[in-house]
């Protein structure tokens, strides 16, 4: 549960920054989060979840 609040918070503020930098109009942050929520009650959901995981664990044993 933690790594998804810190992926979430993460992304939140990645959008944020592209917002307000020009990178990403406000219109097209929105069409992101709805396609979010989409994809979250989706079959891939499991899926992404698995992948996202691995990836946050492959991080956590790296040793740079």
């Amino acid at each position: 549960m933690a790594v998804s609040i810190s992926a979430a918070l993460l992304l939140l503020i990645v959008v944020t920054l592209m917002v307000r930098n020009g990178g990403l109009k406000p219109a097209h942050a929105v069409a992101c989060v709805l396609l979010g929520f989409y994809l979250a009650d989706s079959s891939l959901a499991p899926t992404i979840q698995d992948l996202t995981s691995k990836t946050a664990q492959l991080i956590a044993q790296a040793h740079f």
